[in-house]
């Protein structure tokens, strides 16, 4: 992994602010659209590296941490993983909340602009400007380029055809040729996913935004965990 220790312990050190509730001592229920997508951000910088945690460890979030007669493993620091994993499951729940508040954020954010007068210059540079946040927010990175009957993929919803914007904390800056998406797939087993992704309409208008909850499983009776294949845009 190439992890020094030190980096090990970091992200245990910075989640002291959002147990309580408030970031830099503002209520969440008070911050601005730019401070919850500051907020998401760190978020899931703080779950990429609990997962980095895991990772070090060599184990998942389902990886058994006892034997086989129930005594904790001597082989991997089971406080230690299991601290992280609430810290992750926590995190989890955080995150969902801080994404459904973006969201109103984003839709009350561009009713204002609409609101506002069309002929003043400066609101319709700050819609520009929202859009096109809006939009970096959700650029698609992949493809969705076959799914497999019966599988993961299959009962969430996805569609061959379909544009992914956001898988899980993965979107089009951080991906890294798709690596991040395994990495949240292996973190995640047994846990709904958030998808999103643009569906293409038949008709030549625009694509539609679908948004699926994606459970990656073993035992569904094909290879990998999500049965479909996924192309880097």
């Amino acid at each position: 992994m190439g992890l020094h220790m030190d980096d090990i312990h970091a992200p245990t050190v910075s989640s002291g602010p959002t147990s309580s509730g408030h970031a830099n001592g503002v209520p969440k229920e008070q911050l601005s659209l730019r401070e919850l997508i500051a907020e998401k951000d760190r978020v899931e910088a703080e779950l990429k590296a609990l997962g980095q945690v895991l990772d070090s460890h060599g184990v998942n979030m389902n990886t058994t941490l006892t034997t086989f007669d129930g005594f904790p493993r001597a082989d991997i620091d089971v406080a230690q993983i299991r601290t992280t994993r609430a810290q992750i499951i926590r995190l989890k729940n955080d995150y969902k909340g801080l994404m459904s508040r973006i969201e109103v954020g984003l839709h009350e954010h561009h009713a204002k602009l609409q609101e506002a007068s069309p002929n003043n210059a400066t609101t319709t540079n700050e819609a520009a400007a929202a859009s096109s946040s809006a939009a970096a927010l959700e650029a698609p990175f992949a493809k969705v380029n076959s799914v497999i009957s019966g599988s993961p993929a299959d009962s969430a919803g996805l569609e061959v055809g379909d544009s992914i914007t956001r898988f899980g904390w993965v979107d089009w800056t951080n991906h890294e040729k798709l690596s991040r998406v395994a990495e949240a797939v292996s973190q995640n087993e047994g846990l709904p996913i958030t998808v999103k992704a643009l569906r293409p309409n038949a008709s030549g208008s625009p694509p539609e935004p679908v948004q699926v909850q994606l459970t990656p499983r073993r035992n569904w009776g094909g290879r990998g965990l999500l049965g479909c294949h996924l192309l880097p845009l």
